[in-house]
């Protein structure tokens, strides 16, 4: 009984025209931000002779639309019908794309920073809205699964991506490279009508107000023991992430004495983690609660952090990287599962609006303090410090274990 379970459950999954819809959206959507990554990149330290002060500036321009975005975003998309938004907001990404393009060829360089800006600006209406989908159209025992997949093409693109990008932009060029992004945002808009029709929205007798419906999200996270757990569990790994993000190279430099072009290997053998740990994670998913999959994901951090920290043989050091990547969809499954089967339908959006800015936000506190701290204490200290911070993340998820194992004990009843 339980094989014929498993073996539909698995034909679902594939069958299922919302995340077959969605995952061919993400190829392209991935594709477009990659390019748009590294051809802006490249472009801008070509333009500027590698001025750090420019450089930033992309990241400003790709991240800082989260902290002013993200919640504004997420209620916005519990209000609005969520394929027309993901719809329109491909199609705007376009739009912007290509006024970026005509403004190059009259030779204003430094408006490249508006598509980074506005793309990113409109993921934040777009995520949302596609979490609302899986919500609404996946069953509840496929949305792990779901998201496995939906993990696993990210993964990809953290070894395809970069290849790609920079493939473009020094084959083709930066106006290329533009317009293969805007054909990229246009293709997804195009996929996505394939999706179901939106439910007509239903009218009640009383409109609430933007700061009203805000209001109410930060109460729902704050009445849920769940959502609040999993807040705490962002803000403790945000921390833990920032303290070591800027520092990779510092492991090449200073703990291994290589050449610091040789962090390349790091970054390739975290995406290959990756996409294993996407593949095995789809098999763990199907019986394996989301609470646990996140605590194992973190647990597995924690161990990679530790051994980054002490190590001082390449091997090592590699072999931990894969490790942290080999688990690294276990955090993000059991993160975006335990929203979706802890949020009610009306409240996606907002909820997501809350979390995500959480661990960006404390993770930019730390990162912005992890110059000084190095210099303060060392790069090893860093390292175990982190590693402690995962660890702290995991301990917080203890309550909700207990209702893991309850909901397990039932179904091998059953």
């Amino acid at each position: 009984m339980e094989e014929t379970k498993t073996s539909i459950t698995m034909g679902d999954l594939f069958r299922n025209r919302v995340i077959r819809t969605i995952l061919l959206s993400t190829l392209f959507l991935q594709i477009g931000i990659w390019v748009r990554n590294y051809s802006i990149l490249l472009f801008v330290i070509e333009q500027t002779n590698e001025d750090p002060v420019a450089v930033s500036l992309i990241s400003v321009a790709e991240f800082a639309p989260i902290f002013l975005f993200s919640f504004i975003g997420g209620t916005f998309a519990d209000r609005w019908r969520p394929k027309r938004t993901m719809i329109w907001c491909d199609f705007l990404s376009a739009v912007s794309i290509f006024i970026v393009l005509l403004t190059l060829v009259f030779g204003g360089w430094k408006v490249i920073f508006f598509a980074t800006l506005v793309s990113s600006i409109l993921s934040q209406f777009s995520q949302p809205s596609g979490m609302k989908l899986f919500k609404l159209h996946v069953k509840e025992e496929l949305i792990q699964m779901g998201m496995s997949m939906y993990q696993t093409v990210f993964a990809l693109f953290m070894i395809l991506g970069p290849i790609i990008g920079t493939f473009v932009y020094q084959h083709y060029g930066i106006s290329a490279a533009i317009a293969i992004m805007g054909i990229a945002f246009l293709l997804s808009a195009a996929i996505l009508f394939m999706l179901p029709p939106d439910r007509e929205l239903e009218e009640g007798p009383v409109k609430t107000t933007l700061m009203e419906e805000m209001k109410a999200g930060f109460r729902y996270v704050w009445n849920s023991r769940a959502l609040t757990l999993l807040g705490g569990c962002f803000a403790a790994a945000g921390l833990g992430l920032g303290l070591t993000q800027p520092l990779s190279v510092f492991l090449i430099t200073e703990r291994l004495g290589l050449p610091k072009e040789d962090l390349q290997w790091l970054m390739a053998a975290f995406g290959a983690g990756m996409i294993l740990g996407g593949g095995l994670t789809m098999g763990l998913a199907k019986k394996t609660p989301p609470q646990i999959l996140l605590a194992i994901g973190m647990s597995a951090s924690a161990l990679g952090f530790f051994v980054m920290g002490i190590s001082e043989q390449l091997w090592l050091t590699l072999t931990a990287q894969f490790i942290s990547g080999l688990f690294m969809p276990c955090i993000h499954i059991g993160i975006n599962t335990m929203i979706l089967k802890n949020t009610e339908e009306a409240f996606i959006g907002r909820v997501n609006g809350i979390l995500n800015p959480m661990f960006m936000g404390t993770m930019v506190i730390t990162m912005s303090a992890s110059g000084w701290l190095k210099k303060t204490t060392s790069l090893v200290t860093m390292y175990e410090f982190s590693a402690l911070l995962f660890i702290i993340g995991v301990f917080i998820l203890i309550p909700l274990f207990r209702n893991s194992v309850n909901l397990l004990k039932k179904s091998e009843e059953l």
